[in-house]
């Protein structure tokens, strides 16, 4: 069975349940450290209540909603890098009370060392790489969107937000050339794109294309832009009474900027009233499974998002012969060898 596969690894994959009874979002890691001391790191979920014994750890990836910073980033144990607190606290109104690092750094937790790696997704977004005592390397992707730095794994928990490999929608490619289209098109244009991520993707695919006029944008989304890319250029609010240019806001607001205004949204969904050109700040369902031969892990460990892509992803990879399991397959029940 996997689950002994990774039990022979010294890694204890264990979902645990919050006041309610029900499962926490994601998953815990339960391992032992260079000095024989067991140690729990709990991966982009939200917090234990205090009465609970807490996680030497809360890993927070990066700073979107579905991995739960706006909880962790309240406990003095969570850790992350610097934009990513950055953008919790802007995002969330809140003081960040845990660690932070460069985002390719090491930090120690509790005496273990672990590696941050870049994965593209987001401005500051992390990936966590350490070792057990008895050597297995661990890593812990969350989203990505760019592979190429991570290091070789014998334990990989990643995701599958395109991870369907029989779904024609988690195959594509960035179509860098129609946004450049639709960016020099006469008149003002409008990109829909979500605040924290997107946003900012978008704004450096503009100015890479040669546009450095204003851009303009909601009072969040450019507090965010700024804080996060040093090289943004002129960025202006909404109400600054030009209508024209670029604009960028939340899709669900492009239907409130004038209405001769083009308007295309930044996705690869689908299921928007605006044309979609294709931009993604994750891989494909090719390019997840390019990144899991390349790591070369012993168990790979499908853990996001919700619903039945990570267990369509864990299946499709033991089908080439990757060993896997998905988060639906973890439960609560600790082995006693970590107890």
């Amino acid at each position: 069975m996997i689950s002994k596969k990774l039990i022979d690894l010294g890694v204890l994959a264990l979902r645990q349940r919050n006041s309610r009874g029900t499962f926490k979002p994601h998953i815990s890691l339960r391992f032992r450290d260079n000095a024989g001391d067991l140690r729990t790191f709990s991966i982009d979920t939200t917090r234990t209540v205090g009465k609970h014994i807490q996680p030497d750890a809360y890993l927070i990836t990066h700073a979107h909603s579905d991995h739960y910073g706006k909880s962790a980033m309240l406990s003095p144990n969570a850790f992350c890098s610097e934009k990513t607190a950055m953008a919790l606290e802007i995002r969330h109104d809140r003081k960040y009370a845990g660690s932070m690092c460069k985002l390719g750094d090491e930090i120690d937790i509790e005496g273990t060392k672990v590696k941050t790696f870049p994965t593209e997704h987001t401005a500051g977004a992390s990936a966590f790489y350490w070792e057990n005592d008895v050597g297995t390397r661990i890593l812990v992707t969350g989203d990505v969107k760019d592979a190429s730095s991570l290091p070789p794994c014998d334990v990989l928990i990643t995701e599958a937000n395109y991870g369907d490999p029989a779904d024609p929608s988690c195959h594509f490619a960035d179509d860098l050339e129609g946004m450049k289209s639709a960016l020099f098109e006469k008149g003002p244009v409008a990109f829909g794109a979500y605040e924290f991520g997107k946003a900012q993707r978008a704004v450096e695919l503009i100015r890479g294309f040669g546009y450095d006029g204003a851009i303009r944008m909601e009072a969040r989304t450019r507090a965010l832009t700024r804080s996060m890319l040093e090289d943004a250029g002129e960025l202006a609010g909404l109400d600054s009474g030009e209508d024209d240019g670029v604009f960028i806001v939340a899709p669900w607001n492009l239907d409130k900027l004038p209405w001769n205004m083009k308007k295309y949204v930044l996705s690869c969904r689908m299921d928007y009233p605006y044309p979609t050109i294709r931009i993604s700040d994750h891989l494909d369902a090719c390019g997840l499974e390019d990144m899991v031969r390349r790591l070369s892990p012993e168990v790979t460990l499908v853990y996001h998002p919700g619903g039945n892509r990570p267990s369509k992803f864990s299946k499709h990879l033991n089908s080439i012969g990757i060993d896997s399991i998905s988060i639906d397959q973890i439960g609560n029940v600790l082995s006693n060898e970590f107890i």
